[in-house]
């Protein structure tokens, strides 16, 4: 079978039963299907087929499934495996926006969450945005760094997906609007072999509100997707991209397979392939992990 529509749901919350009327409704569209093949039971399934376009197998699965909690993605069965991993941090990796609680320090978290809420929306200039919200903090003692650092939580799954596609020889590389200062901690804490992302200025004992240029943005997460993959001899084919915000629509867009993980609206729409139901090991399921390859420590 040429192509595979891959279907991921919560644990235990997906069954035979669950899949036949995607079965009933592709087989209607006038595509041949494979047997079910599951790589985790009751979570994660794979249906080969043929004679349809992946995008209308993606969209026809959705309206099937109805409201069920399932994501489901179609792609080409071949170069399923990604060899080059780029991912953004804030509310992709972990679970808050580092920014945003950075700047409850300095009383200024509801002020600071809303630019960051239109700018990843894509109503605001990013690097504008950044710049905006960085002035605000100017004078906060480095120690809310830390502080910060000791609330950031790892998204579910985080560190499965990067672990598991590092020991299948993978290059994995955070790539963040956010700063150097969480990414490298980040990079530590789950395995990613690179980081690139903002740098704050500060003169040794409080935040100078200003980062360095050039800003990290859009652009330069797909200049990192396309240096990363030359650098490495990769075909774009052979290489994915995942985040939530508008500033990763460029590399999600370039990406062999980009990702949009619960993602904001424009983003959602926007993205080939989305995750709104699952954590992150729903990436590795979509590239034809099973539940028993799955490294996690």
């Amino acid at each position: 079978m040429s192509h595979v529509l891959t279907l991921v749901a919560p644990p235990g919350r997906l069954s035979a039963e669950a899949i036949a009327p995607v079965r009933t409704t592709l087989h209607a569209l006038g595509a041949d299907l494979g047997a079910l093949d599951w790589l985790s039971e009751g979570e994660a399934a794979d249906l080969p087929f043929t004679l349809l376009n992946p995008d209308q197998a993606t969209a026809a699965a959705r309206t099937a499934l109805g409201e069920a909690p399932v994501d489901a993605i179609a792609q080409p069965a071949e170069g399923r495996r990604k060899r080059l991993l780029i991912a953004d941090m804030d509310s992709t990796i972990v679970t808050s926006e580092t920014l945003d609680e950075l700047a409850a320090y300095a009383g200024l978290k509801d002020r600071v969450a809303e630019i960051t809420r239109r700018s990843m929306n894509g109503e605001l200039d990013f690097a504008a945005a950044l710049r905006e919200r960085v002035a605000m903090l100017k004078g906060l003692p480095l120690g809310a760094l830390e502080e910060t650092w000791k609330q950031t939580h790892l998204m579910p799954g985080a560190k499965a997906l990067v672990q598991t596609m590092s020991a299948n020889g993978a290059h994995c590389a955070l790539a963040s609007g956010g700063f150097t200062y969480f990414t490298g901690r980040v990079m530590a804490l789950c395995g990613f072999q690179s980081h690139h992302s903002n740098v704050l200025v500060d003169n040794g004992k409080v935040l100078a509100g200003r980062v360095e240029e050039p800003i990290f943005d859009r652009e330069a997460k797909l200049a990192t997707l396309t240096r990363l993959a030359a650098e490495k001899g990769l075909p774009m084919a052979a290489t994915m991209a995942v985040g939530d915000g508008a500033n990763d629509l460029a590399m999600i867009g370039a990406a062999g397979l980009g990702i949009a993980y619960h993602a904001k609206p424009i983003v959602a729409a926007a993205a080939r392939a989305r995750v709104d139901h699952n954590d992150l090991r729903a990436l590795l399921f979509v590239q034809g992990y099973r539940a028993a390859e799955i490294v996690e420590d």
